[in-house]
């Protein structure tokens, strides 16, 4: 089975008093500078004012990134919506590296005081295609390989654990939780 339209979400560091209004005119930055290689960036979308949603959403044409708080949990995310080529580990690896690269410019930018940061060691994985991985077993049982290949290749080798959401009605999740605390460009290396 070939997975399709992967969003990696890095939780931030102490993000429960991080305000979000400071993103849109990052964001909006990011949209002049067209700062996602190979991506059209085109608005941004404030939902702050959602309890445990969506947060501040830069729109894009084959992608969305956002700082996001679903479910309580505070993290920078990648939503690829355009299909891509290639193998699942291809498309794990094309968000995740999209994913680190947002993360790392905002780490970096200067408006944000140093609020927006990696905690090193949480990253879900969601497949939002309920058509290609419906969130059953079965689905689980399908792409664990997939899942686990990939997190050896990115924690290179280090210790680390997968779980899975059961929710049905949830999208197929993947929360992955590594032993050891990893930077971001750690990451983006182990991924070059």
């Amino acid at each position: 089975m070939q997975l399709q339209h992967v969003n990696i979400k890095l939780l931030i560091q102490n993000g429960d008093g991080a305000s979000l209004e400071p993103l849109i005119p990052v964001f909006h930055g990011w949209i002049e500078n067209q700062a996602a290689k190979d991506e059209l960036l085109i608005d941004v979308a404030d939902y702050t004012h959602v309890p445990a949603g969506p947060g501040i959403v830069l729109i894009g044409h084959e992608a969305n990134y956002s700082v996001d708080n679903t479910g309580n949990r505070l993290g920078v995310r990648y939503n690829r919506k355009a299909a891509l080529d290639g193998t699942n580990q291809d498309r794990l690896s094309q968000a995740a590296r999209a994913a680190l690269t947002a993360c790392k410019r905002l780490e970096t930018e200067p408006r944000l005081g140093g609020n927006f940061r990696f905690n090193g060691q949480d990253i879900e994985i969601f497949i939002n295609d309920r058509l290609i991985a419906p969130n059953t077993a079965a689905t689980r049982q399908a792409f664990d390989a997939d899942f686990h290949l990939f997190s050896r290749k990115l924690f290179r080798g280090k210790e680390y654990s997968i779980s899975y959401g059961e929710d049905p009605r949830s999208l197929f999740t993947a929360f992955v939780k590594t032993a050891e605390p990893f930077s971001v460009a750690d990451l983006l290396d182990a991924l070059a």
